[in-house]
Order: C-alpha cells, then sequence, then structure tokens
C-alpha cells in the first residue's frame, strides 16, 4: 500500500521541521542578494543603516536628499544606506566511500544506524529547509573524487524538493579528492555567500587547508561540519581486527592495541590542526559526532551561533 509521500521526504521528517523552524541562521559577514532579507549587503542602497553621502545627480530620488546638508552648506547630498538582503548559501556534501562508515555508537533513526552519510543528509535536508524558510538561496553539491550534482543557489521553495531529490539518490562513491574538488567549487560560485562543508575530510592536511582558502579568497563566509563516528575519534576496539578499506579494496589485519596510541596521536593532530587553521581564516570550525542526534548538533550549533558564544 503506498502513501503517495515521496520517498525523498524521508529526510526531512516532522521531528526535524519541528526543531529547525526554531532556529535562526544569520550571516557573519557581508554578502550579496537580490532580495530583502536579514543580511547585510556590501552594495549600498536606501534601505535601514546610513554607510555615507554622495553627491546628487539628476535622476535621484528626492526623498533621499539631506535635507540638513542643503541647509548648511547649500549643497545636494543623497544619504546611502547598507542593504539588508537574503544571502546564498551552497551547501557541499561529501559522498566519498568513507562517509558510509556506520558506527555501533551512531545515533539512531528510524531504527537503524546512521552512517555519516546518512548523518550529513539529514543535515542537509534541514539546512536547506531552514534557509529556504527564510527566503534566503539554497545550493547543493555533491562530491566524491569529482563534482556529482551541481545545483546552484536558489530562494525558490521549490528547491527543497529538488535538493531532497538528490539527497535521495546520493550514493556512496569511490575516493575522496577534497582538494581539487573545493578548488573547483569555489571557482564555479559566483557570487559571494556562506559554504557550508558536510565531510569527514579525509585528505591531506596542507592541500586541504589551501582549498578552504580558495573559498576565502573568493570572499565567501566558510563552515566546515567536521562530521566523524565516535570510534573514528576514540578508536574503542581491543580484539584482533579484520577490516576492509571503504575507499578501495585494501584490506587490512591487525591488533587494535598495538596502534591506538599512534592513532590517536595523528587523528588528534589533524583535528587540532585543521580548527587552528579554520580559525586563522575566520571560518567555522564545527565538530560534529554521529553518536549526537543530527537535530541536535544543528539546533546546537544554530545556537551558538546567533548568540556568538563558542
Amino acid at each position: 500500500m503506498t502513501t503517495g509521500i515521496p520517498s525523498y521526504m524521508r529526510w526531512l521528517p516532522g521531528k526535524t521541521t519541528s526543531t529547525i523552524v526554531r532556529c535562526e541562521f544569520l550571516a557573519r559577514g557581508m554578502v550579496d542578494g537580490f532580495i530583502s532579507g536579514r543580511h547585510r549587503s556590501p552594495k549600498k542602497g536606501f534601505s535601514v543603516e546610513f554607510a555615507e553621502h554622495r553627491q546628487y545627480v539628476p535622476g535621484d530620488d528626492l526623498r533621499n536628499l539631506d535635507w540638513r546638508v542643503l541647509a548648511r552648506k547649500d549643497r545636494h547630498y543623497i544619504k546611502q544606506y547598507v542593504e539588508e538582503t537574503n544571502l546564498r548559501a551552497t551547501i557541499l556534501l561529501d559522498c566519498s566511500g568513507s562517509m558510509d562508515y556506520r558506527g555501533e555508537h551512531a545515533a539512531e533513526f528510524d531504527g537503524r544506524k546512521l552512517s555519516k552519510l546518512e548523518y550529513g543528509k539529514y543535515m542537509a535536508a534541514a539546512l536547506t529547509y531552514l534557509l529556504i524558510g527564510q527566503q534566503d538561496g539554497v545550493g547543493y553539491v555533491q562530491f566524491d573524487n569529482k563534482i556529482r550534482d551541481f545545483l546552484p543557489p536558489k530562494a525558490r521553495a521549490s528547491q527543497v524538493r529538488f535538493v531532497l531529490d538528490l539527497l535521495e539518490k546520493a550514493e556512496p562513491g569511490g575516493e575522496s579528492a577534497i582538494a581539487p574538488i573545493f578548488d573547483e567549487i569555489a571557482e564555479r560560485i559566483p557570487h559571494r555567500g556562506v559554504v557550508i562543508i558536510i565531510s569527514d575530510l579525509f585528505d591531506t592536511l596542507e592541500p586541504l587547508l589551501k582549498a578552504l582558502h580558495h573559498f576565502k579568497f573568493r570572499r565567501h563566509e566558510v563552515i566546515v561540519l567536521h562530521t566523524m563516528a565516535e570510534e573514528e575519534l576514540t578508536f574503542p576496539f581491543d580484539s584482533f581486527m579484520h577490516i576492509q578499506d571503504l575507499e578501495s579494496p585494501t584490506e587490512l589485519q591487525f591488533d587494535p592495541k598495538s596502534i591506538r596510541a599512534h592513532y590517536l596521536e595523528n587523528v588528534n593532530a589533524f583535528i587540532d590542526a585543521l580548527k587552528g587553521g579554520c580559525s586563522q581564516m575566520q571560518a567555522d570550525y564545527v565538530p560534529i559526532n554521529t553518536k549526537v542526534p543530527f537535530e541536535k548538533a544543528l539546533s546546537d550549533y544554530l545556537a551558538k551561533r546567533r548568540t556568538g558564544v563558542g
């Protein structure tokens, strides 16, 4: 028996919409936009916040004349204001093989533990719903070792359906090649806005940080939702293991006790360097552990962002 509800709607359950509707997303810096909203734009228009004067030219709206300046100096000057405008956000979802990892400690949804990719899909859907509800533009990119889908930012309600449909079709792919993909994406986003990255960021650190800098060079605000499983962060394994690399045919057998200290040292050093690099470029670094329900992880971050705490 069919309910008539499209399968892609599973990525936006009622619990998510009821949680996210209480949240708000505001850009921290300047953004380019095209309709009235809540975000600051670099374009000078005639809106809310005074910016500067400029000399009157024929055709200007006389309602914007500064009559006080005219009275004092007998000169005609126009008052210019900083526009408030909507933002364009582009959500980048890593669909490489490593994102298919499903930890034993992962949060459950509908009775099953979520892989990192499934967890990321729910976050992408929730962010899309939130931003479109604010009349902001949302774009969406799926990638592994190449760009699989690229949906330019739009502020229309139908964009939610388009993003959900791509989420439904997304499957874990091959090896990740994050740095060159980010460079390509940075060149394909035409206007400054917000870039939201959902990924485990399994790549070489130096090229990865350079690629993140590329977004900043293009004047985007960058948010890194660094999504990892509890097991990847704590390596709690005790018994002899046989593992399969999710991005290659490689299989390994080893005693986890013999490598735990070295593994944790390297993982923590990578996270610290990534966090430090993001701080240096004024990007938000948000550690996401898939053992935490995705609604809570996302709403906690948005609350901290709104209040400026954390």
